[in-house]
């Protein structure tokens, strides 16, 4: 078998923070939905059961967390800090995809929510 490819998804971690522009949003705060991507080379642990060989999803989740809960005025400016935070973290990372969803964001329209969506690759 040869594996094309690697990678592991974390789906709509759900998050409360206090990002945002306007004066309400960083008092009252707002929930958020960030959908991450990694890709890297995880194809020992595809023969090999051995966590050392792939990157721990509670891992990842605790950097978000660690992220999203420093204020910020824009979402651009959080997914910049979760994407250094990852790659200085966890060496085997090659490329991120960061979706970050302000849920329900306060501009007078009806909507589920407002997405900064981001790629990278580790220079």
């Amino acid at each position: 078998m040869y594996v094309l490819d690697t990678q592991i998804t974390l789906e709509k971690v759900r998050c409360f923070a206090y990002h945002g522009v306007n004066p309400q949003e960083k008092k009252i705060g707002n929930h958020f939905h960030v959908t991450l991507t990694v890709k890297g080379d995880f194809k020992a642990a595809m023969d090999k059961d051995d966590l050392t060989l792939t990157v721990s999803y509670a891992d990842l989740l605790e950097t978000i967390q660690e992220q999203m809960a420093i204020p910020s005025e824009l979402l651009e400016h959080v997914s910049g800090r979760i994407h250094r935070a990852i790659y200085e973290r966890f060496p085997p990372i090659e490329q991120i995809e960061l979706a970050i969803t302000k849920c329900n964001p306060p501009m007078g329209g009806d909507l589920d929510g407002a997405t900064v969506t981001t790629r990278s690759e580790r220079d």
